[in-house]
């Protein structure tokens, strides 16, 4: 096809730029360092056929309220009570960038699927290898990390994935579906080794939403679902599991302790907060209230809404909720497409959308890097997809 022919010079980096993306999604689950590489490889190249003028810079309408998040958090920066720090962490703001990158990087259907082919392995490789790992070599009541640093990225990024996988399985009517419910399954065995719970409870939400947009009926299968698990799972995970309902555990008073300090922060510092990545300076202070044990894991307040509130502001916060409920509005206007690539890319976005603010009610994912990029592709590239067939209506027309 004419967009692959790298002899003319001024399609290699419209051809460049899509595959960035690709592989960026295919080392999203396996490795850090690899998809950061991607990530930026793509921003230049994104960059450099703006700057050539071969595309104008277009995103959804809902990347103004990022904007006005972006904005109001650098002013949150300058007025830090940790300038250097609240600047530093700031860098992290650039990754919103992939919203117009997706959304301008993809010109036809088939190469939109590749990149989603390379999520689909990505998803493969990082479930099974949680599950090989745990068969030979964790140790007892060890929390599987996968390729990731960290038990609690790794979970989050799964719950993300699994809004894709069960979407294209349910609604996909290619023969790569398969996979896809491979992945999903691989998914749905490898999240409980984790012993997130945060992700448990993301996992039923984003089930319900996408079984409910399948087939009403079919959410009989959720309860049944979590019936078995308790059954079926040892010992250490039904323990995990229903300390979910206990205020008595240690984790859960810690994130209660965290939420009453994040609301003290947010009342003394209500504009634009403490800054970027200083809350968890702030709160140490005797003032706040904080139990010996609470300060032990004190990295953030464990709560995207009470971190953003506090760190960056009420005004920040509000940019958030607006981001928030402007991509879900937008999500759900776009259901009504009839293109069947569309509506099941909008389905996984949907769930995308709850299981990122369900889990965030426990644990402050918004701020780790990894789930918020594949959480921005994922709610990007409906509207990437539809922008495609807008433009293939008007050259078939």
């Amino acid at each position: 096809m004419k967009y692959f022919k790298l002899t003319k010079e001024k399609n290699i980096w419209m051809f460049l730029l899509p595959f960035g993306v690709a592989l960026y999604l295919l080392f999203s689950m396996i490795s850090i360092s690899l998809s950061q590489i991607f990530i930026f490889f793509s921003f230049v190249f994104w960059l450099v056929i703006l700057i050539q003028r071969k595309q104008k810079l277009i995103f959804p309408s809902f990347f103004w309220s990022l904007i006005a998040y972006s904005a109001l958090s650098l002013i949150s920066s300058f007025l830090s009570k940790s300038q250097r720090t609240s600047l530093e962490d700031s860098r992290e703001l650039l990754l919103f960038l992939i919203v117009p990158i997706v959304y301008s990087s993809f010109h036809e259907q088939k190469t939109l699927s590749i990149a989603n082919r390379a999520l689909l392995g990505s998803g493969i490789l990082s479930g099974l290898y949680s599950v090989l790992y745990f068969i030979f070599k964790a140790s007892p009541g060890e929390r599987i990390t996968g390729f990731m640093g960290h038990y609690m990225t790794q979970a989050g990024l799964m719950v993300l994935f699994c809004c894709m996988a069960l979407s294209m399985f349910l609604f996909s009517r290619d023969k790569v579906r398969f996979l896809w419910g491979l992945g999903f399954i691989l998914a749905l065995v490898s999240l409980p080794l984790t012993l997130t719970r945060s992700a448990w409870v993301g996992l039923v939400i984003i089930v319900c939403i996408i079984l409910l947009s399948y087939r009403p009926k079919s959410l009989i299968i959720i309860p049944v679902a979590i019936g078995l698990f308790f059954l079926l799972s040892p010992p250490h995970m039904k323990k995990r599991a229903l300390s979910i309902f206990s205020l008595k555990t240690a984790t859960n008073q810690a994130r209660l302790e965290y939420i009453r300090a994040g609301i003290k922060v947010i009342k003394g510092y209500p504009l634009f907060g403490t800054g970027p990545n200083t809350v968890n300076v702030e709160i140490m202070k005797q003032e706040y209230g904080l139990s010996d044990d609470a300060k032990k894991d004190a990295v953030h307040l464990h709560n995207n809404v009470i971190q953003i509130g506090a760190e960056r502001g009420l005004l920040t916060l509000l940019a958030w909720i607006t981001f928030m409920v402007w991509t879900f509005v937008s999500l759900v206007k776009l259901l009504k497409n009839k293109n069947p690539l569309v509506h099941v890319l909008s389905v996984a976005a949907l769930a995308a959308l709850f299981g990122l603010s369900t889990t965030g009610l426990f644990e402050y994912n918004f701020g780790d890097s990894e789930i918020t990029t594949l959480f921005l592709y994922l709610i990007t590239v409906p509207f990437s997809a539809a922008l495609i067939q807008e433009k293939s209506q008007r050259i078939n027309a």
